[in-house]
């Protein structure tokens, strides 16, 4: 069922507070800009809530994502999610909050997350800042709107079916149509055609890069 069905009982009763609280996001703005499997308008509350956006993009178990989704209703007020994520699992509503944030009513926001057949998590930036992937999904996402010409696709995936997996710099050399090699693979990262490491280091000429598999 779409989100937008599914999520109907959330929304109808709080199309106001949805729509204040739209207005107010939509004119903060936080980098990267691009995003591959946001619906919608993309719209964050705080940096935190930017970052989590970029790993959901290059996760591959998500399906597509939607900022301030519907309003949940619940004994002591109303409340608007940052996030329903959508994996083949199902649907999960998210609030991320600040390194410094306490999560409020969170049991509350769970029960009444169930009617809409959703969990609801709360995540905070200290979760998900260590490592390296964070880091390199913003690198990736500075090339989310960068188009691929079908012969420098159907290059780097001949080399990668015949080679098996290849340094970053090797991939390069078979990038003829676009002005940037590195942004061409990355589009084809952010697009799933290609799996770039992301957590071993930051991305450079050694990252492993290999075919996308499911």
């Amino acid at each position: 069922m779409p989100i937008s069905q599914s999520f109907a009982i959330g929304i109808d009763d709080g199309l106001d507070v949805l729509a204040r609280i739209r207005e107010e996001t939509s004119a903060l703005s936080f980098n990267p800009r691009g995003t591959v499997r946001c619906e919608g308008r993309p719209m964050f509350r705080h940096q935190a809530a930017r970052d989590f956006g970029c790993l959901l993009d290059v996760d591959p178990t998500v399906i597509t994502w939607t900022c301030l989704p519907l309003v949940l209703h619940h004994a002591q007020g109303t409340h608007v999610p940052d996030f329903a994520v959508t994996r083949g699992s199902g649907t999960t509503l998210i609030d991320v909050l600040p390194s410094n944030g306490e999560a409020a009513q969170a049991q509350l926001l769970a029960e009444v997350s169930l009617p809409l057949g959703c969990r609801h998590e709360i995540l905070t930036g200290s979760d998900f800042v260590e490592g390296f992937r964070l880091d390199n999904a913003r690198d990736l996402l500075r090339y989310a709107n960068s188009h691929v010409s079908l012969g420098d696709r159907v290059r780097l995936l001949t080399l990668l079916d015949e080679q098996g997996p290849m340094p970053l710099a090797a991939c390069m050399q078979v990038i003829r149509d676009g002005r940037d090699p590195i942004g061409a693979i990355a589009a084809m990262a952010l697009r799933r055609f290609v799996d770039i490491d992301l957590d071993g280091a930051r991305i450079g000429p050694e990252t492993r890069v290999s075919r996308f598999h499911d």
